[in-house]
């Protein structure tokens, strides 16, 4: 035997099988490739959809971390310079 040839039949094996394991995973195309309808106007919609909805609240903890910021900045005043710096 050469060099070269040694497992190369392990190796086919190997890919056949993995050949097979993905063909049988992902699901055939046939001729459709692109989707019954356009897919962009839907998305659009759920993007404004959600927006609607995150744009009128804001959650409670972001109201007590902003309290908690001006609380700390009128106990230690010298710290106000390093919080607007890290905003």
């Amino acid at each position: 035997m050469k060099n070269g040839d040694q497992g190369s039949g392990i190796r086919d094996q190997c890919e056949d099988h993995v050949t097979q394991l993905l063909r049988s995973a992902v699901p055939a195309l046939g001729d459709q490739l692109e989707p019954h309808s356009d897919l962009w106007p839907a998305m659009l919609r759920r993007f404004d959809a959600e927006n609607m909805h995150t744009a009128k609240r804001v959650p409670w903890f972001d109201w007590a971390l902003a309290g908690g910021l001006v609380v700390f900045a009128a106990i230690a005043p010298r710290t106000i310079p390093v919080i607007l710096y890290y905003l």
